[in-house]
């Protein structure tokens, strides 16, 4: 079910024309959980004599339709065909006659209020428990639920909003704000963004300076540690720059979510989203922000053309983010930040990807699925992996970093498929010819479609993995008498040491006595109870769950309603539905708590809780 020759999730005909720039005006109406408003859309065609546009919408209610002219407006007619999940409906807008070049057209409409892009927050679910809050989370095709658009990262347009919210509340979105008066706000976006960059937020929200371009946003409650978690983001900028190039987007904030967002990070320009599981009080997960940051040229500047292809977005972000990593701290926290990155894609294979093994290839076939199903860590790591493999096939940094500042350079505001970055890769290389073995080498077939962990795992630097493995082998293989007597309990662990310890106590098959009493000695002697980190906690609870400890559900389901970032609820969740004592507690607690997450997590989490195949 191909819905559009140039993207599978997209009903747009984006190849014959095209949205270059987009005029919202949009009035925010907490009581009926619905923006309103107008979007004016400016099309340019890619050929002669178009008749009709066809655009996504998902659950809009369309008042009207007009093309805008010298002499007016003339209304137009349309259609909306049958809404699928997950993908939404076909719009078709007839025009009047056939038309060529560039014209307009404005709609005026209203969102339902289960858009499946926002999130509607009472009062009583923010920290300052005073006002009503309103986030969205776009990517990867729910920009339909907001604005009928070509939802398809093929498309570019540069974008000015007028945003009319409460007083009393701020309006922000991914774009600049230019200025702002009692309940009204201002945006303009000079550089093009696919439709999944758009975003938007209205809360209580303070704001914080931490850079020259940058502040960090949040409840006032949480401003003071989130301006402290975050004082590193002008370095990561900085290393960002050196990698990839000049910046182009002005501002570079922060704005802090509620726990109900599904993510750990969203690169929405000039306004990353960011998941309040980062406030960790070390700012030992703070490589978050830099990856965000790297979005800013690998997915904002150069964009995947389709989801099929999402590699080309999150792969190369992990790779800059690592690389980040590595002028901050060295090659060795640089590769273990790969090394912990290949233990979370192997936990993501056997456990939410068991039994799907075709979405563990690099490049999906989403013909039959939606982006949503096939979201995971693959194009992440898998992806990251394959690059750090041709950067050392091919020389190494001194070598493979001028070739990807090229390449950003020359894709930038545009959107790609793997094949264009294969061929500027053999392009660039090619001018050496001594490359030429090298390049012969690489086996695409195997990497791009190829199912399972990768085919090629670089040497890295293991000095700080070793450590972890042993205290791993230690908690695995004896009982309690032999682990207080052990000299390994002397040497201490950072805490993104004993995040990776945890997964590789969790990866083994077997764990020595896992009971009760080994678990609580393990929780004293890393101070785990103590600890705010989220990646921690979250796989402390899942020893709990491997142990089967029924008497610790209450922490289990505490952690689980204490956030709902799918990187963290998903595996949980998908283990308790393992667990025949466990699963019926966890579907009553997922339908408390389902309204309260964004539809993506709701929806992904209760696949998850349906899915007993999986189990092992």
């Amino acid at each position: 079910m191909r819905l559009s020759p140039i993207d599978p999730s997209s009903y747009s005909n984006a190849h014959e024309l095209i949205i270059r720039h987009v005029d919202l005006d949009w009035t925010v109406n907490f009581e009926k959980s619905t923006i309103s408003g107008s979007a004016t859309l400016y099309f340019k065609t890619l050929k002669d004599d178009v008749e009709e546009i066809f655009l996504d919408a998902s659950e809009l209610s369309i008042a009207s339709m007009a093309i805008k002219g010298s002499a007016g407006e003339i209304p137009l007619n349309w259609d909306v065909g049958g809404h699928v999940d997950n993908i939404g409906s076909k719009l078709t807008v007839y025009l009047p006659t056939k038309t060529s070049g560039e014209f307009v057209v404005v709609i005026e409409y209203e969102t339902d209020p289960k858009a499946s892009a926002l999130q509607w927050l009472t009062a009583a679910q923010t920290c300052g428990k005073q006002h009503p809050y309103l986030f969205s989370q776009c990517q990867a095709i729910h920009a339909r639920s907001i604005v009928p658009c070509q939802d398809t990262p093929a498309v570019k347009f540069t974008y000015n909003a007028t945003l009319r919210h409460p007083v009393g509340v701020t309006g922000l979105m991914s774009a600049v704000r230019k200025r702002s008066e009692a309940g009204v706000s201002y945006f303009e976006q000079k550089t093009p963004i696919p439709s999944y960059l758009l975003a938007i937020v209205v809360g209580a929200l303070v704001e914080r300076k931490i850079g020259p371009i940058s502040s960090v946003w949040a409840e006032q409650e949480q401003i003071d540690e989130s301006a402290e978690e975050f004082s590193q983001t002008a370095d990561f900028l900085a290393k960002a720059e050196e990698i990839c190039g000049p910046y182009v987007w002005g501002r570079y904030d922060l704005l802090v979510m509620p726990p109900s967002f599904p993510f750990g990070g969203m690169e929405n320009p000039c306004l990353t989203f960011v998941t309040p599981t980062l406030l960790a009080g070390d700012k030992s997960l703070a490589t978050v922000v830099a990856h965000e940051i790297a979005h800013s040229w690998t997915g904002n500047l150069v964009t995947n053309r389709n989801f099929e292809h999402f590699w080309l977005n999150e792969g190369f972000t992990v790779f800059v983010e690592g690389k980040i990593v590595g002028r901050l701290s060295g090659n060795a926290s640089r590769d273990f930040h790969a090394l912990h990155g290949l233990s979370e894609l192997t936990d993501c294979i056997k456990t939410q990807l068991a039994s799907t093994p075709e979405l563990t290839k690099l490049v999906v076939d989403l013909s039959e699925c939606s982006p949503d199903d096939a979201f995971s860590t693959v194009p992440y790591i898998k992806g990251s992996t394959f690059l750090r493999y041709l950067e050392d096939l091919l020389g190494g940094p001194e070598k493979f970093e001028p070739f990807f500042r090229a390449y950003l350079n020359k894709f930038k505001f545009q959107s790609v498929l793997t094949n264009d970055f294969k061929k500027e890769l053999y392009d660039w290389f090619r001018q050496d010819p001594k490359n030429e073995v090298f390049l012969e080498r690489i086996d695409w077939d195997l990497w791009l479609f190829g199912e399972g962990l990768p085919p090629v795992i670089p040497t890295y630097d293991r000095s700080l993995l070793d450590s972890c493995q042993k205290h791993a082998s230690l908690w695995a293989d004896n009982d309690l008498d032999t682990i207080k007597s052990s000299p390994t309990l002397s040497e201490s662990l950072t805490s993104i040491q004993i995040i990776e310890f945890l997964a590789q106590l969790l990866e083994k098959k077997q764990i020595k006595d896992l009971t009760p009493e080994k678990i609580a000695l393990l929780d004293q002697t890393y101070h785990i109870h103590a600890t705010k980190n989220a990646e921690i906690r979250f796989r402390f609870v899942r020893l709990y769950i491997q142990a089967r400890m029924m008497d610790k559900m209450d922490e289990i389901l505490a952690f689980l309603n204490s956030n709902f970032r799918m990187k963290f609820v998903r595996p949980i969740y998908k283990e308790l539905a393992c667990w025949p004592e466990a699963k019926p507690i966890a579907v009553e607690n997922y339908n408390k708590v389902k309204d309260e997450m964004m539809s993506v997590c709701a929806y992904t989490v209760s696949k998850d809780l349906g899915i007993d195949a999986a189990c092992k």
